[in-house]
């Protein structure tokens, strides 16, 4: 394993292009832990929030991905306080269909009023005209997936969205929702301790879908002192969470891992995971490992 210098070190995790022509880089940023405890209002210190926000682009971070959930909208607000203008190369992604009632409280709404409603808000609050991509948070099993689709199908035509993506679906879920309408992402929860969602990665690589792992290092478990990695980490001089990310790079082509922080050093860190190179050796103990 080697980590080769850069400038702009998340660059090296090369690209892809979401819907087939949307260029990010492969390791973004999930903005998340940007809100406080329980997701829920401001942070205790905003001033660092947006140091975060403007390192992670410094770093070769092209794709942030946010929720109208997150705060509701603080986190959405700090990207345009953070980045507005927007440099050209960078993606903001966000998504609708949690609407919530206090801290740790997410409840789906999928009524297409609501995501409409939503929609318009993210883009004031965004600062932006269209928004890259946008994600259903949760299908609402209360609305019929055609309406809650159907309506994004519609803020597409209208030009506010450019591609539409899920978030905790299955195979079954994505096909139905691939007849409706063209899906250029998938959100589900997937890290190297946790491959639930092996047959969902497996539809999206064979249908040119990019899957979008939340919790890449299961919320830092993978990380901790004396986690499952620590030993591996030693040997190869990289961090246990450049490891998990790292893996999750290597694991597929399709792969963005949006690993999330409240801290500039720790950003840094997770960064830099673009930079590690696993050998088969590596990634095969690795994969045995958890």
């Amino acid at each position: 394993m080697t980590i080769d210098a850069d400038a702009r070190p998340a660059k090296d995790a090369g690209t892809y292009r979401i819907g087939g022509d949307l260029q990010v880089n492969r390791l973004g940023y999930g903005a998340m832990q940007l809100t406080g405890p329980g997701v829920w209002g401001d942070p205790s210190d905003p001033a660092e929030a947006l140091r975060v926000l403007r390192r992670a682009h410094e770093l070769g971070v092209t794709f942030i991905d946010t929720a109208d959930s997150y705060g509701p909208f603080v986190s959405e607000l700090l990207i345009r306080r953070a980045l507005h203008p927007y440099a050209d190369d960078l993606v903001i992604a966000t998504k609708a269909g949690l609407a919530r009632g206090g801290p740790g409280d997410w409840r789906p709404v999928g009524r297409p009023e609501y995501l409409r409603q939503q929609c318009e808000l993210s883009l004031r609050h965004l600062g932006l005209e269209s928004i890259g991509l946008y994600q259903l948070h949760r299908i609402d099993p209360a609305v019929p997936l055609a309406d809650q689709l159907g309506e994004l199908t519609l803020l597409r035509q209208e030009g506010k969205i450019r591609h539409i993506g899920l978030s905790e679906v299955t195979v079954e879920q994505i096909e139905a929702a691939r007849r409706i309408a063209p899906i250029a992402s998938v959100q589900n929860l997937y890290n190297l301790a946790n491959r639930g969602a092996e047959d969902v990665l497996a539809y999206c690589e064979g249908n040119g879908i990019a899957f979008i792992p939340w919790f890449p290092i299961a919320t830092g478990d993978l990380a901790r002192p004396g986690g499952p990695l620590d030993d591996i980490s030693a040997e190869h001089g990289a961090t246990p969470a450049q490891l998990a990310l790292a893996w999750l790079l290597r694991r597929s082509p399709v792969m963005i891992p949006i690993p999330g922080t409240s801290s500039v050093t720790h950003l840094e860190e997770n960064v830099a995971a673009a930079r590690v190179r696993l050998t088969d050796t590596d990634y095969q103990t690795l994969s045995t490992t958890t």
